[in-house]
């Protein structure tokens, strides 16, 4: 690295992928529009613009994003690592720290060596070590029989069967999916399926679809019950999302 804290941007276009690699360096990344993914040897992150996700030095990992996408990294070197995660991991961005990376963003190439450059990049550092760890938004599994539930879901977002139905589906019981997504997922099925619902419509918010488009898409009997469900799980509109990160 150049020097103890590097940032940099980049606007990837759709289906874009990082070669698989790791490096001796602690790595912060933030998407500002689209939603980010990191696939590593034993788990796969999401990063959609609400969170960051933190790598911590060595990690083996490769990014993608399925969709266009503006995201940055903040590398951390080693001896800076000491009050971030010691697992990967997605943190929440809270609104002054998404003032700040945009900031960031807005400067970069400017003052890169500046002592005021850095230390401002270290309080975003410090900033993220407070921060909340939230695992990934869209936890995965291996378990092959929740596996199939999930990916079913992830092929056809507006399916509005229950659990029980879904179970019988898949020639599995309601018990035993409860069970596993307990256990692999952290969050109850319903959070997943609305956390799913949330990346599925983020780019088409930012494609310009009409919510009433999106909602019909994702299976919702309403404009409005998708907008509860939206700003609950995000803090804030569908509309209200989109201008925030096409401003």
């Amino acid at each position: 690295m150049p020097q103890p804290l590097y940032f940099r941007s980049a606007q990837m276009p759709k289906n874009a992928i990082y070669p698989r690699h790791s490096h001796p360096w602690g790595e912060l990344v933030y998407s500002y529009s689209g939603v980010m993914e990191i696939n590593l040897k034993d788990g796969h992150f999401l990063a959609p613009p609400q969170y960051a996700v933190w790598l911590p030095p060595d990690v083996e990992h490769q990014g993608l994003n399925r969709q266009a996408a503006v995201h940055c990294s903040l590398y951390v070197s080693l001896d800076l690592c000491g009050p971030l995660p010691q697992r990967t991991t997605a943190l929440e961005v809270n609104p002054m720290l998404r003032t700040m990376l945009e900031y960031l963003r807005e400067k970069e190439g400017t003052c890169p060596s500046n002592p005021a450059h850095l230390r401002f990049l270290q309080v975003v550092v410090d900033q993220f070590a407070e921060g909340q760890q939230v695992g990934s938004f869209l936890p995965s599994t291996t378990d092959p029989i929740l596996g199939k539930v999930l990916q079913h879901l992830q092929d056809n977002p507006h399916d509005n069967r229950s659990l029980a139905e879904l179970a019988r589906l898949h020639d599995t019981s309601e018990r035993t999916l409860i069970r596993r997504c307990k256990r692999d997922l952290g969050i109850p099925f319903a959070e997943w399926k609305q956390r799913l619902r949330v990346l599925k419509a983020m780019p088409m918010l930012e494609a310009g679809g009409s919510v009433q488009s999106i909602a019909d898409q994702l299976g919702y009997g309403s404009a409005s019950s998708f907008i509860a469900m939206f700003g609950r799980m995000i803090g804030k509109t569908p509309d209200g999302y989109r201008k925030s990160v096409l401003k």
